[in-house]
């Protein structure tokens, strides 16, 4: 029987319990560690994250329906710690990352390939023991698939459009891909370290910059980390700016992703539809926010921005604008047979993969796993407001593209409720010096899906450490399973369709 950690313990350490907020973090020993990894392989939990400090390994999980998230951690004196991904593959990169960066060795690990090191830092291991590197670089065996008559085809890293460099290793028989492995680490920024010693308001500005078209919901995650961790009340004008903000940023990026996907299935009309709408909302947000991707706009405390009579104005009738023209848009892309005939059955993720990963966002959502952490946790203001989730159990590029749609309409709808409502008062308040050790953790829906910021915070109020998870770690890994048995062809269409972060995955 698997052991709630909540009510058991005689697994923990003498340590105390850390003051992480608004979710406490418990040391346990490795049975209790072994007895988590159980309950989540078991589909009993959800995976979250996965990181470490490098004395520790960390991670964080929930039962679905929890509105708390449970965080654990096991010391690690001997450089090792039992695998998750041993039973749970989910957590195979955080894993390989963890090695990577810090040197911990994952007893049990199935893959032991290097994953965001390659062999280009000039030391291996930066944030643990930083050995000297041996070779100038590394060769990486990829995978093999045995069967009919195979070729493969290397894809990447560098592509013929204007996006984040990636590798794509397909195994095909003839133009049907019988597997897809993928090598990410190339945009590797060295967050984490970066992270390290950096006052508040410098992390801030780097997590905004994590994932650049995300950069709202990365500064919301942050500031909502570092408030919990200080005890800070922020302003509620600024708590209804920072929603406002978020659907804004929402809108812009489903609007984008929707002309995308159809422009990879060569009907363009909605490409130049969809852009025209999303520069619409650019501008709006350059002239109410000062920045087009309303970046560093979101602050620890607060906000930096405020919204005028004018700009209000402005996105009131822009917001009408666009639930004029959505229906349009839906007409023409459910009319279109040719493209439908390209986007219905094509790149499915399974309800049990979407659930197995904890696949969240509109993969996730398209693929029956109806979460949103706006709803599932829950945050200010999103209690006070109503809005309706898109679903499907189809999983498909379709599927995908009418779960966007639904969100674009309930964004509209928030927004409208956000300007209706939106109370007067400060933008910001003051962060107080920590004065000890604090830590906080936060969890915000971003575009893509949740994003997980944990960080600790020394007496010096400066960033001791920090772990940022973009929700591409649990979705790239289905993009492989997802275009399993389609043709070649077809994957710009499938991975537009999930459109992850390279930016954000690589750290």
């Amino acid at each position: 029987m698997n052991v709630n950690l909540k009510q058991s313990p005689e697994h923990l350490t003498p340590a105390p319990e850390a003051p992480c907020r608004p979710w406490s973090r418990r040391t346990v020993d490795a049975a209790a560690w072994s007895d988590a990894i159980r309950e989540i392989a078991s589909g009993e939990a959800d995976l979250f994250s996965l990181w470490s400090d490098g004395a520790q390994v960390h991670l964080a999980f929930a039962a679905p329906g929890e509105k708390t998230l449970r965080l654990i951690s096991l010391d690690c004196p001997d450089g090792r710690f039992p695998s998750v991904a041993r039973l749970h593959p989910p957590a195979l990169r955080l894993e390989r990352t963890i090695c990577d960066l810090h040197g911990l060795q994952a007893e049990g690990l199935p893959d032991g390939r290097r994953w965001l090191d390659h062999g280009r830092w000039g030391v291996r291991h930066p944030l643990g023991a930083a050995e000297p590197l041996e070779t100038a670089s590394d060769a990486y065996k990829f995978l093999t698939a045995e069967g009919a008559p195979l070729h493969q085809i290397p894809v990447g890293p560098v592509h013929a459009g204007i996006i984040e460099p990636g590798h794509f290793r397909f195994s095909a028989n003839g133009e049907i891909v019988v597997r897809l492995e993928e090598r990410f680490g190339y945009v590797h920024k060295g967050v984490d370290r970066l992270m390290m010693g950096a006052a508040i308001d410098r992390a801030a500005a780097l997590a905004a910059r994590v994932s650049g078209d995300s950069t709202v919901a990365y500064g919301l995650a942050f500031a909502r980390a570092v408030e919990a961790a200080l005890g800070v009340v922020v302003p509620v004008r600024a708590v209804w700016l920072r929603a406002l903000m978020a659907e804004l940023e929402r809108l812009a990026n489903h609007f984008g992703d929707i002309g995308a996907i159809c422009n990879d299935a060569a009907f363009s009309l909605m490409l130049a539809q969809c852009a025209i709408i999303r520069e619409r909302l650019l501008r709006a947000c350059a002239s109410c926010f000062g920045h087009r991707l309303m970046m560093d706009r979101i602050v620890p405390g607060g906000v930096s921005a405020d919204l005028s009579r004018e700009g209000d104005a402005a996105l009131r009738a822009l917001m009408d604008w666009i639930a004029q023209a959505t229906p349009r848009l839906i007409s023409l892309y459910g009319d279109t047979t040719s493209l439908q005939d390209r986007t219905v059955s094509t790149g499915v993720v399974s309800a049990e993969l979407a659930r197995q990963y904890a696949c969240g966002g509109f993969i996730g959502r398209a693929s029956g796993r109806a979460f949103d952490a706006r709803r599932a946790i829950g945050y200010a203001p999103y209690d006070e407001l109503s809005f309706e989730l898109g679903a499907s159990t189809d999983g498909d590029v379709d599927a995908r593209v009418w779960v966007r749609f639904d969100e674009i309409r309930a964004s509209v709808i928030l927004i409208e409720q956000i300007l209706d409502r939106l109370p007067h008062g400060a933008l910001r308040a003051d962060l107080p010096a920590a004065g000890e050790t604090r830590e906080g953790a936060a969890l915000v829906e971003g575009f893509r899906g949740d994003i997980f910021v944990w960080l600790r915070i020394g007496a010096d109020s400066a960033i001791a450490r920090a772990h940022l998870r973009d929700p591409s770690w649990f979705q790239w890994p289905l993009l492989e399973a997802a275009i399993k048995g389609n043709i070649v062809a077809d994957f710009p269409l499938c991975n537009k369709s999930f459109n992850c972060s390279y930016s954000g995955h690589d750290l």
